[in-house]
C-alpha cells in the first residue's frame, strides 16, 4: 500500500494552509473551531494541542489548517505536514464514528527559537503540567523527574516547564545546532514514555509573584496591572518561551516590579521589551500610574 504524502498549498487566507494528500482521506467535510469541537477526531484533537492552531478543516483529500497570529506558516508548516503524515500512515482514524473507541494519540515535540539565543522551546502536542514550574538548578528539581533528568546534560542551565512545552537555557559550552535534536528525541521519549512530569506532591518555593486569582488584597492600580499582563503580555510572552508575573507596585515612585522566567530571563532583548513594549502599554492603559516597570530577576 502506498504511504500517504501531503504536499503543503498556500490559501488566498495567509493563516489557512492546506496539507493535500495523494489519496482520498475520508467522505465528506468537517470544521472543528476548538478542541471540544474536536472530540471525535484525535487528528484534529493533536492538532489543537500546537499552541497557535486556531481551526481545523478536514474534507476530501486534504487537511487546512488556521493558525493565530503567533507564528508564520514558514516557520512551523514543515513540521506540521510531518507530524499530520505520521498519524495518517500510523494508520490514524480521522473521525470517529459515534461510540467507536479513540486511539492513542502519538505523542510529537517540535522546536521553536526564542528571542533569547541560549534558550529553545520544545512544545508537545500533549499537555506536559497545569501550571508553571521554574528549576534555576538541578537541586531545584528534586520532584520533577523531567526537569532532574534534563540535567543529565551538561549544557543544561536552566529550565521552564509551561502546560504543553518545556524551554531549556543551555549554557556556552555548545551551541543548539549540535545538541537539538538530541534533546528533542530525549524529551519525546521521556512524554511516550508516560512518565511523570512533575511530582503531583510537589510544591515550588513561592517566588511572590501574583496571579489574578492571589489579586483580591491588592490596590487598584495593581490589580489592573495583573489583569493587562494577564490578557495582554502573557500569550505573547509564553509563545517565546518564558512567562512574566506580577511582584508588586510602588505607588509613591509609581514602580512596577516584575518576574521574569524562561527564556525572558536574562534575555538580551528583555530590556527592550519591558520599556519599549509593556511600560508604554501600562501607561496608556493606567495614565498618570506608571512611572516605570523594573524586573527583579533581570
Amino acid at each position: 500500500m502506498e504511504a500517504i504524502s501531503l504536499k503543503i498549498e498556500k490559501t488566498s487566507t495567509d493563516a489557512i494552509i492546506k496539507f493535500t494528500a495523494n489519496t482520498v482521506l475520508i467522505n465528506g467535510s468537517y470544521q472543528f473551531n476548538n478542541i471540544d469541537d474536536a472530540k471525535n477526531s484525535p487528528l484534529a484533537q493533536q492538532l489543537f494541542h500546537l499552541p497557535f492552531i486556531k481551526r481545523v478543516f478536514i474534507s476530501a483529500n486534504f487537511v487546512a489548517v488556521e493558525r493565530f497570529n503567533i507564528v508564520e506558516w514558514s516557520d512551523v508548516e514543515e513540521e506540521v505536514k510531518e507530524q499530520i503524515e505520521i498519524y495518517l500512515n500510523n494508520p490514524g482514524v480521522l473521525v470517529l464514528e459515534e461510540n467507536e473507541p479513540q486511539q492513542k494519540t502519538p505523542v510529537e515535540v517540535y522546536t521553536e527559537k526564542t528571542p533569547n539565543p541560549s534558550v529553545l522551546k520544545f512544545v508537545a502536542n500533549k499537555k506536559l503540567v497545569t501550571t508553571d514550574f521554574e528549576f534555576k538548578t538541578i537541586e531545584d528539581a528534586q520532584n520533577a523527574p523531567l526537569a532532574t533528568e534534563l540535567y543529565n546534560f551538561p549544557f543544561v542551565k536552566e529550565i521552564f516547564i509551561s502546560e504543553n512545552y518545556v524551554s531549556i537555557t543551555k549554557n556556552d559550552s555548545v551551541e543548539w545546532e549540535e545538541i537539538m535534536i538530541e534533546v528533542r528525541s530525549f524529551i519525546k521519549q521521556f512524554i511516550a514514555e508516560e512518565k511523570e512530569i512533575v511530582s503531583s506532591t510537589f510544591k515550588q518555593e513561592k517566588t511572590e509573584a501574583v496571579t489574578k486569582e492571589t489579586a483580591t488584597n491588592l490596590d487598584d492600580v495593581s490589580k489592573q496591572i495583573v489583569s493587562i499582563l494577564d490578557e495582554y503580555v502573557k500569550p505573547a510572552v509564553a509563545a517565546d518561551g518564558g512567562n512574566i508575573a506580577f511582584q508588586s507596585y510602588e505607588p509613591t515612585t509609581q514602580t512596577v516590579h516584575v518576574i521574569l522566567q524562561g527564556a525572558c530571563s536574562g534575555c538580551p532583548s528583555s530590556t527592550i521589551t519591558l520599556k519599549n513594549g509593556i511600560e508604554n502599554m501600562l501607561k496608556q492603559l493606567i495614565p498618570g500610574k506608571i512611572g516605570q516597570v523594573v524586573a527583579i530577576n533581570n
